[in-house]
C-alpha cells in the first residue's frame, strides 16, 4: 500500500505491486476491507489490553510500587504508538484513498518517533528496576521511591520528545527530489529517506547515526545490568528463590527482545536490502504487534496483574 504527499497520480493496490502489475477494482476493494476489519480487530485488542493493564495498576493499591508504575508508563507508549498509526490506515481502506498532507505526514511521523523512543527509554529504566530489586533489594523503596520514579519516567518523556523533535525538524527539512509516494501504511524514516534528495540524505544519516549511539549506550547499559542480575540470581541458594527472580525478568526481557528485534532492524538495514513486502512486514511487527503482544506477557506470568485486571473485571460486571 502507499500513502503521497499530495493528490495520487498513480493505480492504488494494497498489496504492494511490482512495476507493470495491476489490480483489479473489486478485488482492491475487498483488499480494503480485509485491511480495515485486521486492523481494527488489532487497535480494539491494544486498546483492551493496554487499557486494561492502565485501569488495573491505577485502581488497586498494592501495585502501586516502581515496577508496576513503569509498566504504566509502558503500556501508555503503546496505546500512542497504535494511535498513531492505525486510525489513519483504517480510514484510508474504508474511504478507498490513500492520501496524507505533508503536516499530518510529519505530526504522523513525530508522533511514533516519540512513543517509540519514550518506550526504548523506559524499557531501560525498567531494566534498572529490576535490577535495584534483585542485587540490592534492601534499598529497593529508598532508591526508588515515588519522586525518583517520576523524575526517571518524566526523563524518559522529554528525552523521547526532544529526540524526535529533533529528527521530525531534521528530516522534512530535507527537499524531497524522487516523488511523493511512500510504499507504507504510515510515514517512517526509511521510506522517506528514498524521497530525499542525495546531498541532503548524508545529513540525515549523520543524525542516525548519532541516533544509533545512544541505542547503544542504552543497550550496553541493559547487558551490564543483566549481567549482575543473573550472577546475584545464581548466588540464590534455593531454587525457588531463583526461579522467583528469573520469573520477574522475563516478561522484560521478552518485551525488549521483541522491540529491538523489530524495530532496529526495520529502521536501520540497508535501504537496499528492502522490497515493498518486507518493508510492509517488518512495519506492521514493529508498529502494530507489539502494543498488543506487550501487555499479555507481562500479564501471563504475572500473578498480581491477572488477579488486579480480575477483580476490576468482575467488578464492573457486578456493578452493571
Amino acid at each position: 500500500m502507499a500513502e503521497a504527499f499530495g493528490p495520487a497520480s498513480e493505480v492504488f493496490c494494497w498489496v504492494p505491486q511490482e512495476k507493470g502489475d495491476h489490480c483489479d477494482p473489486v478485488d482492491t476493494r475487498q483488499l480494503q476491507l480485509l485491511h480495515f476489519c485486521l486492523f481494527l480487530g488489532i487497535s480494539l485488542a491494544a486498546l483492551l489490553a493496554n487499557g486494561l493493564i492502565i485501569s488495573a495498576v491505577a485502581c488497586s493499591h498494592h501495585l502501586h510500587t516502581p515496577m508496576f508504575f513503569f509498566l504504566l508508563n509502558l503500556a501508555l507508549t503503546d496505546l500512542g504508538c497504535i494511535c498513531t498509526t492505525v486510525p489513519k490506515a483504517m480510514h484510508n481502506s474504508l474511504w478507498d484513498t490513500r492520501n496524507i498532507s505533508y503536516t499530518g505526514c510529519a505530526a504522523q511521523f513525530f508522533c511514533l518517533l516519540f512513543f517509540m523512543s519514550a518506550e526504548y527509554f523506559l524499557l531501560t529504566i525498567m531494566c534498572y528496576d529490576r535490577y535495584v530489586s534483585i542485587c540490592k533489594p534492601l534499598h529497593y523503596r529508598t532508591i526508588l521511591g515515588s519522586r525518583a520514579c517520576a523524575h526517571m519516567a518524566a526523563a524518559a518523556w522529554a528525552s523521547g520528545f526532544l529526540y524526535s523533535l529533533l529528527h521530525t525538524a531534521n528530516t522534512f527539512s530535507v527537499p524531497l527530489c524522487k516523488g511523493n509516494a511512500l510504499g507504507q501504511f504510515f510515514c517512517e524514516i526509511p521510506q522517506i529517506l528514498k524521497l530525499s534528495c542525495s546531498k541532503f540524505y548524508l545529513r540525515e544519516l549523520g543524525l542516525i547515526a548519532g541516533s544509533v549511539c545512544l541505542a547503544f549506550a542504552c543497550f550496553v547499559f541493559i547487558v551490564f545490568s543483566y549481567v549482575q542480575i543473573f550472577r546475584a540470581v545464581l548466588r540464590i541458594p534455593s531454587e525457588q528463590g531463583r526461579h522467583k527472580a528469573f520469573s520477574t525478568c522475563l516478561p522484560h526481557l521478552a518485551v525488549l527482545s521483541l522491540f529491538l528485534s523489530t524495530s532496529f532492524f526495520a529502521n536501520l538495514k540497508p535501504l537496499s536490502f528492502s522490497s515493498p513486502s518486507l518493508d510492509l512486514s517488518l512495519s506492521l511487527l514493529y508498529s502494530v504487534v507489539p502494543p498488543v503482544l506487550n501487555p499479555l506477557i507481562y500479564s501471563l506470568r504475572n500473578q498480581e496483574i491477572k488477579a488486579a485486571v480480575w477483580t476490576l473485571m468482575t467488578g464492573c460486571f457486578q456493578e452493571h
